[in-house]
Order: C-alpha cells, then structure tokens, then sequence
C-alpha cells in the first residue's frame, strides 16, 4: 500500500459510495486508475467489505443495540471464544482490543430480558469471565462534504 492507496481508504471510510470518477478527482487519478486501485485492495483483503451504518433510532428492526467489554475465563483460548460467540443469535461484530478487557462485541437485543439471556450465554457458553455492557442511545453522523 502507498499514499494514493492510504488516503483512498480515508475517502471511502468517509463515503463507501462516492464514485470512481469522484474519488479519482480527489486524488488525482483516472475513474479506471481509481477503480483498479479499489479492486487490487478488495482482492488483496485491505478492503473487507462495504457497509452502512444506522443511527440505532432510525433502525425499524426496533430492540437494542447493545457493546459488551468481555474478559475470558483463563481457561477459553481467542480462537474457541470466537467460534463460539459468533454462533450467538444478536451477535453482529466481536473485535479483539487491548486493555482490561479481551474483546468488544456488539449485539441487538429485543429487550431486557434478550439481553439478560444472552449475557448469560456469553457466560456459559463463550468462555466469558466478566462482561460489561453499555446500551447505544444514537450515532452521531458526519456530515457529509
């Protein structure tokens, strides 16, 4: 990866939708030489996928959206705790991060008592020692340039 490379990320972090015309403008290439450079990232892996985010106000599935800090038990390996919570219901993205906790996991819940439910099966079936979990209210946006 260069530069071009680097700062078109930064772009399509900002607007996964932006066009290869326009994001060729804004690094001065070609929409073909922009579009080549997408493609070479997405086949090499730097680029997973594209997604949307949604203000969890403005989600009609309704629910809750919910991020768990875990810590693992001594005894469950990275590998067993993330084959295990990703077979999880609500599950939506579980993240290895440094600090006091081992993982972030971000879930939808229907209510409490989903909830409750699936903290407990974090617990029994994951490997979880200690959770902590923080309700999201609304996601700010950016505005758009």
């Amino acid at each position: 990866m260069d530069r071009l490379d680097r700062e078109i990320l930064g772009i399509l972090q900002q607007d996964a939708r932006i066009s290869y015309r326009d994001l060729g403008v804004r690094v001065g290439l070609s929409a073909n030489a922009a579009a080549d450079r997408v493609r070479r990232m997405r086949r090499d892996g730097v680029i997973l996928a594209f997604t949307t985010v949604v203000d969890p106000a403005a989600d009609t599935r309704g629910g809750l959206v919910v991020f768990i800090d875990v810590t693992l038990r001594p005894d469950t390996t990275n590998e067993e705790f993330e084959q295990r919570v990703t077979r999880l219901p609500g599950i939506t993205e579980v993240v290895h991060v440094t600090g006091a906790h081992d993982y972030l996991v971000r879930a939808r819940a229907a209510d409490p008592a989903a909830l409750d439910t699936l903290l407990r099966r974090l617990k029994r079936e994951a490997g979880v020692a200690q959770s902590s979990t923080r309700i999201a209210l609304r996601a700010a946006t950016r505005p758009q340039d």
